[in-house]
């Protein structure tokens, strides 16, 4: 392997073995620590040892201050002139987002955003396995997406259960997304991803994501309009 250190160290151990941090970590800096992971999983499939706390901001499009500030929360500093141990970082960081448990996923909706989602080859190298994917169609039912097989809707709670899935994604249109929402609460899962174009409720206790790219595209489309005003920028 190459290295930024003419010395290579051994990786120690976590430690926390749960992986759980010491304290709260702000959402903002929650999402900054996956883009940090991607950019060592990179350095690390190059065979890069170590990396300075400047090329890792640049790599992740943050400045070294936020990036420094950000990693204070999981509790790793890195080394004045040396930088970080890139197997180390990695793992410790991972182990803070929870990504050395085992997630299973289920996704709700086997329309075109839920198959393309099913088909993703990206999500188990990150520790997400997807077990199941259900639909209400019967058309679609029993049908082949990938390596898995389209579960009806109405088995929802028992193929949840038999799977293990604890994490969810709702592919799903608006006016049934907050009656699944509710059942996969009621069979225990308490991670929810959803897609729907709907704002929904959950009760306290469970973590919802929402993912809104009509919104996101709405917001790219406002700084678009000002970079071609004129005397405007972006």
């Amino acid at each position: 392997m190459t290295s930024l250190d003419s010395t290579p160290q051994a990786v120690p151990d976590l430690p926390d073995a749960t992986g759980t941090p010491a304290k709260q970590i702000p959402p903002a800096a929650v999402a900054r620590l996956t883009l940090y992971l991607r950019a060592l999983n990179t350095l690390l499939a190059d065979g890069v040892e170590r990396v300075s706390s400047e090329s890792l901001a640049e790599a992740s499009g943050v400045s070294s201050s936020t990036l420094r500030k950000d990693l204070s929360h999981v509790g790793s500093y890195g080394t004045r002139g040396v930088g970080y141990e890139v197997q180390y970082l990695s793992r410790h960081i991972a182990a803070a987002l929870g990504l050395t448990h085992d997630w299973k996923v289920a996704i709700v909706g086997a329309g075109n955003l839920g198959k393309a989602l099913a088909r993703y080859g990206g999500f188990e190298s990150r520790g997400f396995d997807v077990v199941a994917i259900f639909d209400a169609d019967q058309m679609v039912v029993g049908n082949e997406v990938g390596w898995l097989r389209v579960s009806d809707v109405a088995d929802l709670e028992t193929v949840l259960h038999r799977t293990g899935a604890n994490m969810v994604v709702l592919a799903l249109p608006a006016a049934v997304a907050q009656g699944v929402c509710d059942r996969v609460v009621a069979a225990g899962v308490h991670s929810v991803l959803s897609f729907a174009p709907v704002m929904l409720q959950v009760p306290e206790g469970v973590n919802l994501r929402k993912v809104d790219m009509a919104t996101e595209l709405q917001i790219l489309a406002y700084h678009a309009q000002r970079a071609q005003a004129p005397g405007q920028t972006a």
